[in-house]
């Protein structure tokens, strides 16, 4: 029979510092014990509390500002609820999916949009069944957060010739967002398709969503499709994966 290995000690405290987190003890928002503090309470080296913070870190429970502190990070992850965020009750109930997640937080969502019409990238050529090689799509650029904490960037890609001189090229597209500016257009998007994966973030989403190398974004390949089967949308979140709980539900047939 095979042993179980040991665990190591700064897994063990980190394991301590997590639960005293989701019990209360370390409220979110607030500032740990100094490390040599933390470290003298669970009697282990300074070395050990250091490891295990940087478990912590990666985790995005905690986050340390240099020569300030360590606090536990502010927000709890949003639910992601994929059937929820595409009903058009939910959506309108604010300017769209996000605004309405956020909300739910007690926050006030914030996006900086920067609407061009550029060449798409050739995946999201070929699916919309546009030019790769010439502005064939406009492309909406969202970077977006809760209060002053930054989330996600969302990069939207809609043919030219649905989205021009709509409201979809205007930076506030009304309640419901562009999806409900699809539909009054005569493009209701009646299937999602959402293809999912986890990588390392890139320099400038490091920068822009305050990350660390060692944590990880998902990256969330979204198509909306209409009753004729045609792809009207394309669009490619990109969001800390501690900052999310992705939840998905369907009918079985």
């Amino acid at each position: 029979m095979r042993s179980t290995p040991k665990r190591s000690v700064f897994r063990h405290v980190a394991d301590v510092i997590r639960k005293a987190i989701a019990d209360g003890e370390y409220p979110r928002g607030s500032a740990l014990p100094k490390e040599d503090e933390l470290a003298d309470e669970l009697g282990v080296s300074r070395a050990t509390v250091n490891d295990a913070v940087r478990v912590l870190v990666a985790e995005g429970l905690v986050r340390v500002h240099r020569g300030v502190g360590m606090f536990v990070t502010e927000l709890p992850p949003i639910v992601r609820n994929a059937a929820a965020r595409y009903s058009t009750d939910e959506r309108e109930r604010g300017r769209g999916a996000f605004d309405v997640e956020v909300k739910a937080l007690g926050r006030t969502s914030r996006v900086r949009v920067r609407i061009e019409r550029v060449a798409p990238p050739a995946r999201v050529a070929e699916i919309l069944k546009v030019s790769p090689n010439e502005p064939s799509t406009v492309a909406r650029i969202r970077h977006m957060g809760a209060d002053d904490i930054p989330l996600q960037v969302a990069t939207s890609y809609i043919p030219v010739e649905i989205a021009a001189g709509t409201a979809i090229e205007q930076e506030d597209t009304g309640p419901g967002g562009i999806i409900s500016r699809f539909a009054e257009l005569g493009h209701k998007q009646v299937r999602i398709t959402e293809s999912v994966t986890a990588r390392p973030p890139t320099a400038e989403e490091i920068s822009y969503l305050a990350m660390t190398e060692d944590q990880r974004v998902f990256e969330i390949f979204h198509t909306g499709w209409t009753a004729e089967a045609r792809a009207v949308e394309v669009c490619v979140h990109v969001m800390p994966t501690h900052a999310y709980v992705l939840d998905y539900e369907w009918m079985t047939v």
